[in-house]
């Protein structure tokens, strides 16, 4: 159950770690140096400290190759963000790859359990 908690914790990270994606394409929006950029590139810095503060807890409860696995995760969030928060279209290429990153991690969380 603890393992389930800490596999819970790490893709909410994630997920927020993948929107410092939807504050750095909110700037770009903006006239370099205007507030709107200022605004969106402190969200993106306070984006990544959070992010950076937990992924150290995250990774003092489980393997680092196993973090940095899931960490593809986020290809799939940038897909719902993209749809969400900029009308992009959720192509069939878009749903093929998301489909490929999830199976990689999958098939790599259960390489070791067969031992």
């Amino acid at each position: 159950m603890q393992k389930i908690k800490i596999y819970v914790m790490l893709h909410l990270m994630l997920m927020i770690y993948s929107m410092g994606g939807i504050c750095s394409k909110k700037a770009s929006g903006y006239p370099f140096f205007s507030a709107g950029f200022c605004i969106c590139y402190a969200g993106v810095i306070l984006v990544l400290l959070f992010y950076a503060v937990g992924w150290q807890q995250v990774i003092r409860h489980l393997p680092l190759t196993a973090a940095f696995a899931n960490k593809a995760v986020t290809i799939l969030w940038g897909i719902v963000w993209g749809a969400c928060f900029f009308k992009e279209p959720v192509t069939a290429g878009k749903a093929a790859g998301a489909v490929l990153v999830m199976a990689g991690i999958l098939l790599y969380a259960g390489a070791g359990k067969g031992e």
